[in-house]
Formats: structure tokens, sequence, C-alpha cells
């Protein structure tokens, strides 16, 4: 296995320069702290094919009107915000101190390039030895952070060395205000300034500042500059306003041989801020308190420090080093800033402008792994759904239905961001876009209320903002549920499930599918959970949420019914993926991949060739297989059973064996779920599906989809695939404390992952082989509870325990 980048498990380097490779670099390469992130861009750069800087604010969205295709579009975007990176120099020529080019990779001779990631510190670094036209080599060495003890801070340090000259840098530090979201290239027949009422200014203190508001949501944004020079003697600095930038310039005198720093520290606010009304005067008091640079490195070190500790996870070569890789991006998207914010999971994280910074579903593969780790931050992301929960009921009504439906795709307010129309790149064409009806996301949400509730043990949220979710989600689907007498099952009609490539029937004229198992089997799982909850709730508040909700027995009584008859298809032995996929014809895949290779989008190739994929049995990702990823399969075969199915392994091995041969995986999750169901169905196959989900976008195996923006979900999920999934942790329970039934994989033995469970904070749990040691730091606490392979025992706390599993 191999990624194109080199280093050991704490660093992520890249060496050489390669324009064609920069904007993947940028968005593996980009620091953030929850509040705010930066792309990893050369902070010369500009936005171009080989470049694009971009810094994003979480939960920061406006909305524009675009005419395409004859069409008149709406879209809210996460805004790229003002660019705090831009630092260029050049050469003042001795005698008459005319300036020389400015000087980057693009435009002189590069010498060396270097950048590195530091993982377990939070910064990068980037070096280069640089050669002008008059044979001067200059050396830089940049390294920068975006802080994660101060959310509004980050920092640039900048050290050049003149080799072999002296003389005259002129360095120019900058805000950039004339920026547009236009990262990915199917977006830009969209409009994408976003940003509008610029102001630019510097105070009395020197520092440089730039405010502005998003055009339609009115969020102001405001940055602040402090740039200084280390050289002993520098000249006074100029400053040069514009009405959408603002720039110093410092002339750095560099005696040959020596090194000078330049560090420029910056502050943003916006006004979704708490405690803050004069942004500017907000931004300016920050940077001008901010310590020198090697002190706000020293915190940020610190404090990355403790947030691994709290997430700690090793495995052996290039898998631990893929995978702390993906630690890093999740703990930098969603740090403990994130707890205090009105956000949800960005399926591209804060890296990029892909599905334009949309919440989708991805928080289900996110969630779980929190819930061990930083369960405040689940708690607060549940929390940006509960916030949208009448918006939610709203558009349950507008659809003539009760209960919460919620959007597929959310963003500032919760309303429907599903674009109605896509771009196919292949043929140029702008289609229908029926992504919305994919309602089987509010049984994502509700399943991480039940699983975050049920693994904290937080009453106070699931029997509050939780149970008041999962109850109108439960009646989204008791409602939605139609009789049908021939089948004497209830059934779900006009939906997309997960797969996303079947979004009508062949010939037919109004989009949606019927019964899509995946969708009607989590929700008849969602409403046993409502009743299970109504069952355990005080009388007290059980009463008040029947008030609120006008919740009456009869209602409960439908939804006890619909839970046990909703109606799952079949067809030659095999769960259906929805009614009639059987039906479809069958893919020659063999002729399709002699005459384009590997491909995944298999959507995008029939629809170029005037064909539909809704024809054929072919699906995008994983969709009737997901049942296995949520549930284990005792639980699934549980709940098939109270619908009134058989379930059992060869049934299951067998639909799995059916939808692998039938699924393109052109989504990063799809890997990962097939990865999780194969380590318990067909173990030796699950390696390549768990290797594929690491490389992911380390090596872009979706064909440029990575610069565009990280994939936050897949990355989660190869997280818990390790912490759950291989160790078959069940935290879930009603303080029965964990239940471990590992599936171990050879090419990740042995690995330590260390979980948080209740008040026992840094549970190590190291799995080798058939051998598991599970490690309990001493506290108050009462022992752990631990079932392992079906034995019960009992862990104090300041001890261990070292159980020798049965042959697989």
């Amino acid at each position: 296995m191999s990624a194109p980048a080199h280093g050991d498990g704490h660093r992520w380097e890249y060496e050489g320069y390669d324009p064609g490779q920069e904007r993947l670099r940028e968005a593996l390469c980009t620091l953030g702290n929850g509040y705010f992130a930066t792309r990893g861009a050369a902070p010369e750069a500009v936005a171009g094919p080989a470049h694009y800087p971009g810094t994003y604010r979480a939960g920061c969205y406006n909305r524009l009107t675009s005419r395409v295709a004859g069409h008149t579009v709406e879209n809210e975007d996460m805004v790229n915000l003002p660019n705090w990176l831009p630092l260029r120099f050049r050469v003042r020529e001795p005698g008459d101190g005319a300036a020389g080019p400015w000087l980057s990779p693009d435009d002189a001779e590069v010498l060396a390039y270097r950048q590195s990631l530091d993982l377990a510190g939070g910064t990068l670094t980037r070096r280069m030895r640089l050669r002008d036209g008059a044979g001067r080599v200059l050396g830089v060495r940049q390294q920068r952070l975006v802080h994660l003890v101060d959310p509004h801070l980050a920092a640039l340090r900048t050290e050049f060395t003149a080799e072999n000259w002296a003389g005259t840098l002129e360095v120019e530090s900058a805000l950039d205000g004339d920026v547009r979201n236009e990262g990915v290239e199917r977006y830009r027949a969209l409009r994408g300034g976003h940003l509008t009422g610029w102001r630019t200014g510097e105070t009395p203190r020197g520092v440089l500042w730039l405010e502005c508001r998003t055009r339609s949501s009115g969020v102001r944004v405001a940055l602040a500059a402090r740039t200084r020079s280390s050289a002993p003697d520098p000249e006074p600095v100029r400053a040069r306003t514009a009405e959408r930038a603002v720039a110093q310039t410092l002339n750095v005198p560099l005696a040959e041989g020596r090194t000078v720093a330049v560090d420029k520290v910056v502050a943003l606010h916006t006004s979704l801020d708490a405690a803050v009304s004069d942004l500017v005067y907000a931004c300016d008091c920050r940077v001008c308190d901010a310590p020198q640079f090697e002190r706000l490195r020293a915190t940020h070190r610190a404090a990355w420090a403790r947030l691994w500790r709290r997430a700690e996870l090793t495995a052996p070569g290039e898998p631990g080093r893929l995978l702390r890789l993906h630690l890093f991006h999740v703990l930098q998207t969603l740090s403990p800033h994130t707890a205090e914010l009105d956000v949800g999971v960005p399926a591209r994280g804060l890296h990029g402008e892909a599905y334009r910074g949309h919440v989708f579903w991805d928080e289900l593969f996110v969630l779980p792994y929190l819930n061990l780790h930083l369960p405040e931050v689940s708690r607060a992301l549940l929390l940006y759904r509960y916030r949208r929960l009448p918006r939610a009921v709203q558009s349950a009504v507008a659809a003539g239905r009760r209960g919460a439906l919620y959007p597929w795709q959310s963003g500032s307010d919760g309303r429907e961001e599903t674009q109605r129309l896509h771009l196919n790149p292949r043929s140029g064409r702008w289609l229908p876009d029926h992504s919305h009806l994919q309602h089987h996301v509010g049984s994502a949400v509700a399943y991480n209320v039940w699983h975050y509730g049920r693994t904290t043990g937080d009453l106070g949220f699931l029997h509050g903002p939780g149970a008041e979710m999962l109850l109108q989600i439960a009646r989204l689907w008791g409602d939605a549920a139609v009789w049908d007498g021939a089948l004497g099952r209830y059934r779900i009609r006009g939906v997309l499930g997960p797969d996303e490539y079947h979004d009508a029937y062949p010939g037919a004229a109004r989009p949606g599918i019927d019964d899509n198992a995946y969708t009607n089997v989590t929700a008849a799982w969602v409403l046993d959970r409502a009743l299970e909850l109504l069952r355990e709730l005080p009388e007290p508040r059980r009463g008040e949420l029947a008030e609120h909700l006008a919740l009456d027995g009869e209602e409960t009584r439908r939804w006890e019914e619909v839970s046990r008859k909703l109606y799952v298809p079949w067809h030659r032995g095999v769960i259906s993926q929805f009614e009639g996929y059987g039906d479809l014809a069958e893919l020659d895949w063999a002729a399709y991949r002699e005459r384009y290779g590997e491909f995944r989008r298999l959507d995008r190739v029939l629809e170029a060739e005037g064909d539909s994929v809704n024809r054929y049995q072919a699906s995008k990702q994983a969709d009737v297989l997901m049942l296995g990823y949520l549930f284990p399969p005792d639980r699934l075969a549980a709940l098939f059973r109270r619908l009134g199915y058989r379930m059992d392994d060869e049934l299951w091995r067998a639909t799995v064996d059916y939808y692998l041969r039938r699924t393109s995986h052109g989504s990063t999750l799809s890997s990962v779920v097939h990865a999780w169901v194969l380590a318990r169905a067909r173990r030796p196959d699950s390696w390549a599906f768990c290797r594929e989900a690491l490389l992911g976008d380390a090596a872009d195996l979706q064909g440029g989809t990575t610069p565009e923006g990280i994939h936050l979900g897949a990355m989660a999920g190869t997280l818990d695939l390790v912490q759950r999934g291989l160790t078959g942790l069940e935290a879930d329970g009603d303080g029965e404390g964990l239940r471990l039934d590992p599936a171990p994989l050879p090419q990740l033995s042995p690995f330590d992952v260390s979980v948080r469970y209740r008040g026992h904070w840094g549970v190590r749990l190291r799995l080798q082989g058939r051998r598991l040691e599970v490690a309990v730091p001493a506290s108050a606490e009462a022992p752990l509870p631990l079932t392992v392979a079906g034995r019960a025992y009992a862990v104090a706390p300041g001890s261990s325990l070292v159980v020798d599993l049965p042959a697989a």
C-alpha cells in the first residue's frame, strides 16, 4: 500500500514542486481549529488553475440566485472568506533600489521544495530555495498554524536567508477580500461572488483590517493582521489600502548567510460570534494582545498534544500513517471549539467548496466515533439538528405529512438545500436532481440521537431535545407508511435510497422508487426505538411530550403495527434494494470496464451514452449493505424477526455477494461500509476495501474530487472501522458497559485505541492477533463492566485485562 506522500506517523510530507498536484496538496494540508480553517495554499498564490486559497468559517453561508440552462437556480454556499495568507517578496536591486519580480515557485528557478504537515503539532511548514534571474539564491522557510487555543487566531512565520548575496528584500503582507467561490469547476456557471460592502484600513497601532459582509445572509466578517520583522534595523512600514484589499510593505535588510523572520498574526471574527459587537475592534484587540509567534506555537502544540491524548490511535505501517492523517482532519474540523457553535457536519470538512459546504447524512459515519472521544461535540452537532426541527416539521407539512422531514442537504437554517439541477461533466448537460427524496436522512438523525444518548448516558439530552426529534421522525415514518392489502404489509413509496443511482423506474413520469429496503428497515427501527423511549421516559416528561406533540394512544398503536409490518422486498433469495430491483437488466460490467477502464460514476457514463442507470441492477454505493454497517449481526437478525422475516448468516452472505458484484463504489463511503461488513461476512476480502477507504483522499481515488475538499465521513468511518468495527465494540447499552466481539484484520494488527466511556477516560483497547488487552486508567469510578465474546468481566480502574480470543 502506498500513498503519494512520505513521512512518519506524525508527519505528512511532499517533496518537490508540482503545479498539477497543488490543489490536492492544499486540501490535504488544510489547517483548522473547528471554528475556521484555511487550505494549504502558498501565501503568494492567487486563485487559478494550479492554486486555490480558501478560508471557511464553520456555519457561515450565503444564498445566491443564478440562471443556468434556462432555469433560475438558488444555491446556498459555505462562503470563501477573505484571504488572510497573502505574503509575497522580491529583491530590491542595489543602487537605484528598483524592485525585481515577485519570487515564487511559479516564477523563479526552484532548487528545492518541501511541504511538511506536522500532524502532532498542527503546523504546516514549507521549505524552498529559489534562484532569481540574477543568480541570487533565497532560502525560505514558512510555518503556519490556525490556533487551537484561541479559535480566532492564525499565524504565519516566514524566515528568509540570503545564501549568496546581501541586500534588501521587499515583503508585502496583505488581507485580500477580492475572493469568490470558484473552487469547484462544475459550479462555475453559478454565481460565486458572496461578499460585498468591503471596508479597509490601518489602526493607529499599525494593524491592517478588512471588513465586509455576505450579500444575502448579511453575515459581517472582519480580519486584522499584525506583521513584524526580526531585522535589527527595519525600514518604516508603508500601508496601502484599496476597496477590497489592504497591504503593508516592509523593506527587510538581509546579510549574506543570515536569517530574518517576518511574523504575521491574524484575527478573524464574524457577526455569528457570541459576545462581539464591533468586529474590527475585536480583531484589533485580539491581534495586539496576541503573544509572539514562538509563544503562539508553543500553546498551540500543547493543545494538540492534549487533543491527541483524548483520541489516541496507533496502527502499524502505512495504514497507521493514513489513519492518523484522517484523525487529524476530523479533529481540526470538529474540535472542542465546535461544541460552542451552531454547526453540523460539513461533508467535505472546512477544506473546500464541494457540496457547497452542506450537511448531509455523513454525521452517521462521524458521531459514533466522536461519542467515544468528544461527546460534547456530538451533542452540539445534534443540537444543530434540534434547532432546525421546526423547519423539518414545516417541510413535512409542505409534503402533506406529519412529523419531521429533515433535508437531504442542510445549511444555515435547515431548509432543503439540495440542488434541483446537476451537471454531468461527461456530457456537459444539466439534468434534474431528485436527491431530496432521500428521506432516510431522518433515520440517520434518529440513529445518532439514540446512540449518543445510550453511549454517553446523557439522559438530559435523550429525554429532552433528543426525545422530541426521535418522536417527530418516527411520526413521519408512521404517517408515510401506506397499507397494501394485497401484500398484507405497509409500504413507503416514492423515495431514494443511499444508492442514489436509481431515482425513478425506467420510463416513469415521476421520480422515486418504492420500498427501498434500507429506508424501510431503518424506519421500522426508528419506530421501535421511539416506542421504547416512550416506555422509559419518566411519566411527567412523557405527559409533557404527549401534550406538546399531540401524541395519543391511537398514533403509537399505529407505530407498533407499522414497525412490525413494513414491507421488505426480496428476489432470488436476497434482499432487494427496492421493489422491482431484481427485474432490472443486468449490466455488462466487463464490457464497460474494457471501454472506460476503472470507472466509478456509472450514472454519468450511461447518461453521456444516452442511456440511464435506472434500467440496470447497478449501485453507486452500499445501500442494502448499509444495514450491516448500522446493526451488528444479532441485532440485524432480531430486527428482521420483528418484521416477520428470517435473517441468518447464510441469507446475509448471499445478499452481500449479490451486491458486491453490482456496485461501482462511486462514493468514498462505499468502501468503508464494505470493509466493515466484509470483516464479519467474508473477512479475507475486507482488506481490499479497507485499503481503498484509507487511500481514498490521500491518493484522490475518486479522480479529482479531493482537491475540492476532503471526504470527512469516509475519514471518520475508517477511524470507527478500527475503533468499533474490528473490535466489535458496542457501548450503547443501558449502563451495561462495553461489549467487544473482535474481528481482527492481519494488516491492521496490532492496533491500539483509547476511548472515553462515561466516567472512564482513556480506556485503552489493544488488539494483537487473537489477544485483546483492555486497560482502564485509575479513577474514582466503579469497575468497568465488560463483555468479550460473550463472557462477562469487570475491570477495576487502574488495572487491565488480557483475553485470548477463540479462533475465527
